[in-house]
């Protein structure tokens, strides 16, 4: 009886170990509604941010605003014993490329990076957008504080810098401001080329773009839903792929999914309080943000953001008209608010950078058998696997077994006809890849 309730004690203790670690809550108590609140009001009042607006001033426009945030990346490396490698990004966009494009423009995006201890290849980025806009997209001289949009999501990549850097982990965070955006996502083109050039291995890109309000347009107020917006496949998939999802599924299986389940996982278990919103759609109706570019090229990537716009603050001049308040002005960001999404960031990121690499090959097989078997790649520093299955109309992984340290795993009396599977590595802390939806078939 004795040795009974020993195993059991273990087992009850590995389980808890891997649902939860101590220092997560700690990063989420770490975040700081104060500092956010002080670097959105310094970034809205720039005045600008304009791709196109002023570069010499050191108050207003652009300009200004990038060589800030950039001494702030190294203000906060200096805290760190320069864990950070902070630099400029950039390209030429000349004038003609499109219609918001009036003159020749250098689309700067201000890098922050901290190197993993042992994957510094492999990136988890947070991006936060520099630039705003008022009605008129060409106009890049009016006022456009852009206090929501987007300087909650810029500062939230700043924060996200500051709590992060206090602690090591095994892949590679990049905290990272995006330029061009309202012009045409150029910033997001020039980073996602870069990182190809570099050979970026990218676990995901988190955009933020608004994450500081909660009360709707339609009249909703709601300070705890927000939405995770992420493409079914990647665009870059091949015929062959393409024809296997008519036999063996995965129409809203690809890596960009995966992370936004990975976020909604992540954010139920630590921050439960939270109401993650998967939206089954690239972005918004018709509309973009600066995940795109690499989803364009293959990388996984979703957009974070709040669940009730106010159309209102978005895109608009600054002045009353019939009794309303128009613009994107500071007093209209709820910073409990912005402190809680920046939190959902901190929190996934450091999740997936303490996290093992996900298996690359996930193979399954059991068709006419009232068993689903599943095999897989071994991946480095792993010390186990979970599987993770659900019906196949539900959007999250709700079922899930942990299967030690092995290869192979035959799920008995589990239908393969009737759920979708996959496969998440486990690293010695606990902590979880991404999962990994079945890529090949095994007889």
């Amino acid at each position: 009886m004795k040795q009974f309730l020993l195993t059991l004690t273990v087992i009850i203790s590995v389980a808890v170990q891997a649902q939860t670690d101590p220092k997560i809550y700690d990063i989420i108590d770490a975040v700081s509604e104060e500092r956010l609140r002080n670097d959105v009001k310094t970034l809205a009042d720039f005045g600008t941010r304009h791709t196109l607006s002023d570069t010499i001033s050191n108050t207003r426009g652009i300009g200004a605003a990038r060589r800030w945030i950039k001494s702030q990346f190294n203000n906060i490396s200096k805290e760190c014993n320069n864990c950070l490698d902070v630099f400029y990004q950039k390209d030429l966009v000349e004038k003609g490329r499109n219609q918001r494009i009036i003159n020749d423009v250098m689309v700067v995006n201000v890098v922050a990076i901290q190197r993993g201890t042992k994957y510094p290849n492999r990136y988890i980025i947070m991006s936060g957008d520099i630039d705003s806009r008022v009605s008129d997209p060409t106009d890049f001289t009016s006022d456009s504080p852009g206090a929501n949009d987007n300087a909650t999501g810029m500062a939230g990549a700043i924060e996200a810098a500051r709590v992060l850097s206090k602690y090591k982990f095994e892949s590679s965070i990049v905290y990272l401001g995006l330029s061009g955006e309202e012009q045409g996502l150029f910033g997001g083109q020039g980073m996602a080329k870069y990182a190809q050039d570099n050979n970026w291995d990218i676990i995901g890109v988190l955009n933020n773009d608004m994450i500081g309000n909660i009360s709707g347009v339609d009249g909703v107020i709601d300070n705890r839903t927000f939405r995770i917006f992420s493409e079914p496949v990647p665009p870059t998939e091949t015929e062959r792929q393409r024809r296997s999802r008519r036999f063996y599924g995965g129409e809203v299986d690809g890596t960009s999914r995966q992370l936004a389940r990975y976020i909604y996982k992540t954010t139920k278990t630590y921050m439960p309080e939270m109401n993650p919103m998967m939206v089954y759609r690239l972005d918004r109706f018709g509309r973009g943000g600066h995940h795109r570019p690499f989803n364009d090229v293959g990388f996984a990537g979703i957009r974070i953001m709040e669940a009730h716009e106010n159309y209102t603050q978005q895109h608009q001049d600054i002045r009353i008209e019939n009794g309303i308040n128009y613009g994107d002005t500071f007093e209209h960001v709820n910073f409990p608010y912005c402190k809680k999404l920046t939190a959902v960031n901190a929190i996934t990121m450091a999740s997936l950078a303490s996290a093992p690499p996900t298996p690359k090959e996930v193979g399954i097989g059991g068709i006419v058998e009232p068993s689903a078997k599943l095999k897989w790649d071994k991946v480095e520093g792993a010390k186990g696997y979970k599987i993770y299955w659900r019906d196949t109309t539900s959007p999250t992984w709700d079922n899930s077994r942990s299967v030690g340290d092995v290869l192979e795993f035959t799920l008995e009396g589990i239908v393969i006809d009737n759920f979708f599977f996959g496969v998440a590595a486990i690293g010695e802390d606990g902590h979880e890849s991404m999962v990994v939806f079945p890529n090949k078939i095994i007889r």
